[in-house]
């Protein structure tokens, strides 16, 4: 059946909409009250035709392909508009001028995974290796420092970024139905942080996004498998993912040990399958940490950079009242020292020092505990103060977006503990335990980044039980398996 043309459409509305005016005005007029037949009808199809206009609208918003593309427009944009203000040979060398940048470049001359501070100073293991070689694979095709390069790894992150809507989508449809699902989608699609990071930041982070949305969607779905096959394919999620950032590993025991349990409380396994899908991951991780401790004597799972991380948060800097404290910490300074030690000396001189200060100031490192979490849901340590002060409209709007979110997946964990769903557990770990690293250490939305997809799902469940609320309806149930 061939559709009818738009204007027809809209007269044909309007028509309707007349006569339902009319039966109205001749409705007191009729005996005892009752409408003429014909008014009757035509109000029946006035509103079967709102009807179908409602259930249009609703596909096309809940559309998993609009989604993707304006969540890929929306990126491509800013791309667009931000290369447009910086001069190109500031971003073909700027933007690679960290480790991720080093390490690439040693790869594409044949240095291997070293160099983390673009000097000759041997093997590392400062990064995890997937990222550095995906950017040195691109620096092979593309050029090392190149604008190519940088606009091809600039396109790679929006990728990553664009497809965690994927996940996300099924993960929330799962949990709480479509409606949940596409506003979990449509947040990611536009917020802020992930509009902005994939040029900012040339970096693992959006990729890390993309791998913790697909693991909490592969979480729910492997808790009713029976396979096998489901089972090890998850375990080589899992390595690929530690392999890539692993700060998501602290997730690992937790997730696994929930899918664990809801099978067997199921019935479906026993013990044996999660066990071969830890085996995986460690299979995966296992030939880096050999490589590891090749290189540096000493056992490094998966990269070494934590006593660095550590110490950048808990140094006498933060002492207001220390003798001969530095005023700031430079770049220049620590390269110096850590070509002079090598990576193993200096990591462990970091190390001694980071844990020396924090015995040394409780007090203080309660503070700044307290400062960290701020900055890790906010973007900074005084965001009332940064606000009020700030003139950039794109800056407030940045931080009042992650304040939201905050208070959304905080509202979230709540009416999923208090509903007492099944998925809450997998769900709340995610903003619960990920960033709890980042609270001894250094904060940052870069680094909360990786877990913004699953703070947007619980959100979004946020928003729906109180637009539910609104209207007065009961909050539907959720299938609980």
């Amino acid at each position: 059946m061939s559709r009818k043309p738009k204007k027809r459409v809209q007269e044909e509305i309007s028509i309707l909409f007349v006569l339902c005016i009319l039966e109205w005005v001749w409705a007191p007029y009729t005996c005892h009250g009752r409408r003429p037949i014909f008014f009757r009808s035509v109000s029946i199809l006035y509103r079967s035709g709102l009807i179908k206009m409602r259930e249009t609208i609703r596909s096309v918003a809940t559309s998993l392909i609009l989604i993707l593309f304006v969540a890929f427009a929306a990126r491509m944009i800013f791309l667009w508009d931000q290369q447009r203000k910086v001069p190109p040979g500031v971003l073909q060398i700027v933007a690679f001028e960290n480790e991720t940048g080093n390490i690439a470049q040693a790869l594409a001359q044949g240095k291997g995974f070293s160099s983390v501070f673009r000097r000759d100073t041997g093997p590392t293991a400062w990064l995890a290796p997937v990222y550095p070689m995906l950017i040195a694979g691109l620096f092979k095709i593309f050029g090392i420092f190149t604008l190519r390069s940088f606009f091809a790894a600039a396109f790679l992150n929006i990728a990553f970024s664009t497809a965690a809507c994927v996940p996300i989508f099924y993960a929330g449809k799962r949990i709480a139905g479509l409606g949940v699902a596409s506003g979990a989608a449509w947040l990611w699609a536009v917020f802020p942080n992930a509009v902005i990071i994939p040029f900012e930041w040339i970096w693992d982070t959006c990729l890390s996004a993309l791998l913790a949305a697909t693991i909490l969607w592969a979480t729910l779905k492997l808790a009713e498998s029976q396979r096998l096959r489901d089972w090890c394919v998850y375990g080589l999620l899992w390595g690929f993912t530690l392999m890539t950032n692993p700060a998501l590993g602290s997730l690992l025991p937790l997730l696994l040990g929930w899918a664990a349990y809801r099978a067997r409380r199921q019935g479906k396994q026993d013990l044996w399958k999660p066990a071969l899908a830890l085996g995986v991951v460690i299979l995966c991780c296992l030939p880096w940490t050999v490589r590891n401790y090749v290189q540096f004597h000493r056992f490094v799972p998966l990269r070494s950079n934590f006593p660095f991380e550590l110490w950048i948060g808990n140094n006498e800097i933060f002492d207001l009242h220390a003798v001969n404290a530095p005023m700031r910490i430079t770049r220049y300074e620590e390269i110096r020292e850590y070509t002079q030690l090598g990576e193993n000396a200096f990591l462990q001189k970091k190390w001694e020092e980071a844990t020396k200060f924090i015995r040394a100031h409780p007090g203080l490192e309660l503070q700044l505990t307290g400062k960290r979490f701020v900055a890790n849901w906010t973007g900074l340590e005084t965001p009332l103060k940064s606000f009020r002060e700030t003139d950039s409209s794109l800056a407030r709007g940045i931080l009042l977006a992650n304040v939201l979110a905050a208070l959304g997946a905080l509202l979230g964990i709540v009416t999923l503990c208090k509903g007492r769903r099944a998925f809450a557990f997998p769900v709340a770990v995610f903003p619960v335990v990920f960033p709890c690293v980042y609270y001894i250490t250094h904060a940052s939305l870069r680094y909360r980044h990786a877990i913004d997809p699953v703070v947007l799902l619980l959100t979004a469940i946020a928003i729906s039980v109180g637009v539910r609320f609104l209207a007065g309806k009961k909050e539907p149930r959720v299938n609980p398996t």
